[in-house]
């Protein structure tokens, strides 16, 4: 199977994706430093539901596909607060996301199926209610 390449991968529109990730300040944030940050921000051991729902709202908006290590911290913290159905919304907001990139959700899955095994957190595809 061919690799594709991150940068391709996860923005589709470079000028967007480096908009999101600058402050309003307009110190630029790396894409390291983005990621860093989020992992952070869901990794928080307090995170409750409405700041769960509030970081994927905002990171959702962001004109990108979240990075798998994101997205891990992020269902982890469903994990933590037992909530199911965020987790799932997670994955549906994935691979919406994706949109005609049909590579990059099967990728994050992959990415992330060790840790969806290890949560107990099933798919919207296993749970059939993905299809519209």
């Amino acid at each position: 199977s061919g690799s594709i390449s991150s940068d391709c991968l996860w923005s589709f529109s470079s000028t967007a994706s480096v908009a999101a990730r600058s402050y309003s300040h307009g110190k630029q944030e790396t894409d390291e430093e983005f990621d860093a940050r989020w992992v952070t921000y869901f990794s928080k051991p307090d995170i409750d539901a409405w700041e769960l729902r509030k970081g994927m709202n905002t990171l959702i908006g962001y004109d990108l596909v979240p990075e798998p290590k994101i997205l891990e911290a992020a269902l982890r913290a469903c994990r933590r607060l037992n909530d199911l159905a965020s987790a799932i919304r997670i994955l549906e907001a994935v691979k919406d996301k994706a949109g005609p990139h049909k590579e990059i959700y099967p990728y994050v899955l992959q990415e992330l199926r060790p840790a969806l095994n290890e949560l107990g957190i099933p798919t919207p595809e296993e749970l059939d209610i993905d299809k519209a």
